[in-house]
């Protein structure tokens, strides 16, 4: 009866440590580093950063920088994104809006453009802090445009 050859293991898995045969010139090749399966490979190939909150590991090709949206929110605790106007102040500009439609009439004071509900509010002096109705101007849009950015215009440089 015939005997079935086998191999005595020469060397282990780097990642599961299970011993293993694989050819010398596959271990010189492979600078020590073998493994067991595929599995096992990918396993190694893999790149983890540890979770800033937590320390669980995530992995690294995904750029996260914490493993959950518990994590997310405990990391981002106490930052201050935007600074919205506050309602006091929405509410003071639509009061002077209100009042300077009442007084200077429903049109534009450039072009007497005679759409109302977009008309802006110039400041005159280019200070928002400075509302003084002799400051304050009721223009439309393209009026408006044309106060601020006709004069830096890039189109000016071509024609």
């Amino acid at each position: 009866m015939k005997e079935k050859y086998i191999r005595k293991p020469n060397t282990e898995c780097v990642v599961c440590k299970k011993l293993i045969y694989k050819r010398p010139s596959q271990i010189h090749s492979n600078n020590g580093k073998v493994f067991c399966s595929t599995l096992c490979y990918g396993v190694s190939c893999r790149k983890e950063t540890p979770c800033l909150v937590c320390g669980k590991l995530i992995l690294a090709g995904l750029h996260k920088k914490t493993c959950s949206r518990a994590c997310s929110n405990k990391n981002r605790a106490g930052i201050i994104y935007k600074v919205k106007k506050s309602n006091s102040e929405i509410k003071s500009q639509e009061i002077l809006k209100v009042r300077l439609l009442k007084i200077r009439g429903l049109n534009c004071e450039r072009c007497s453009y005679k759409k109302y509900e977009i008309l802006h509010i110039h400041h005159k002096d280019r200070d928002r802090s400075n509302n003084n109705l002799n400051n304050l101007e009721l223009i439309c849009p393209n009026c408006h445009f044309e106060e601020h950015y006709s004069e830096k215009s890039w189109l000016k440089r071509i024609f």
